[in-house]
């Protein structure tokens, strides 16, 4: 063989090789992510962590600027991003409701947050109703206001078959709509051993979409809530019931956003 040859060989059986690793592709496992679950996730707790919120997007919305996608009536994950047609909704599981007295400093005034939040068995600020606004602003303040907000801690359950926790507040017009919801809740009966019971809060599924509305005032967008069904799947009975249970025991801090105040374009 030349020393032509023998080059050309040479460079032959490395490229080769090279073909051959190339050709090697190695397939990941995902079950590495099992055994190593839950690392780096150790110092994190309940307070570190953001509660979604769910909202219809107003025509006002300045998120709408920056969401392509979405237009107004729709459904906005505030955590995740996700968007969810208002025709089509979501459907969720209602796991807890509750009411609150919520204060505001005047629209535009003080850092956006809210000033008070109170439960109906807390003493609150005496309070007067505005016929110009509807609002119910406190006697003796400064321009600072009280508004009854209903609030439904639901788990969200996506296409995917993933699940996620996430709180829905209702108030103004809205109110109507979370009386109605409670009360398809409340009267949902079903036939056990015993006879007749009243499942808990957390045993059905519920369809969410929105739907357009008006009076005198003007238009805006609404919740519009239907029975899906009874759960059906033990796990996730369990992932509802859990969330339901941290609430109750004050283990779920909700973060009342500053857009929470007026975050729609709902006339009173």
């Amino acid at each position: 063989m030349s020393k032509a040859d023998a080059t050309v060989a040479g460079v032959t059986g490395v490229t080769a090789v090279a073909d051959k690793k190339a050709s090697e592709v190695v397939v990941f496992d995902s079950a590495i992510f099992e055994q190593d679950q839950g690392l780096g996730l150790e110092n994190l707790g309940r307070e570190d962590l953001a509660l979604p919120f769910l909202k219809v997007l107003s025509r006002q919305d300045p998120l709408l600027d920056d969401l392509d996608e979405a237009k107004p009536g729709d459904i906005y994950n505030t955590v995740t991003g996700d968007i969810y047609k208002g025709k089509e909704g979501c459907r969720v599981i209602p796991c807890v409701y509750q009411r609150r007295y919520i204060e505001w400093a005047p629209l535009g005034k003080g850092t956006g947050a809210p000033i008070n939040i109170f439960t109906p068995d807390e003493e609150r600020p005496k309070t007067e109703r505005s016929s110009e606004d509807n609002k119910e602003y406190v006697v003796g303040g400064t321009g600072t206001y009280l508004e009854e907000t209903h609030q439904h801690f639901v788990v969200i359950l996506n296409k995917d078959g993933s699940t996620q926790t996430a709180l829905i507040t209702m108030k103004s017009t809205q109110m109507k709509k979370s009386r109605k919801w409670n009360s398809m809740i409340q009267s949902r009966v079903m036939t056990g051993a015993n006879g007749s019971f009243t499942p808990p809060r957390f045993s059905h599924i519920y369809n969410l979409k929105t739907v357009s509305e008006e009076n005198s005032k003007g238009s805006w967008h609404g919740w519009e809530v239907s029975l899906d069904g009874p759960i059906e799947d033990a796990g996730l009975y369990k992932t509802a019931k859990s969330f339901a249970q941290s609430i109750m025991k004050g283990q779920v801090t909700v973060k009342v956003e500053a857009e929470e105040q007026n975050s729609s374009d709902i006339p009173w």
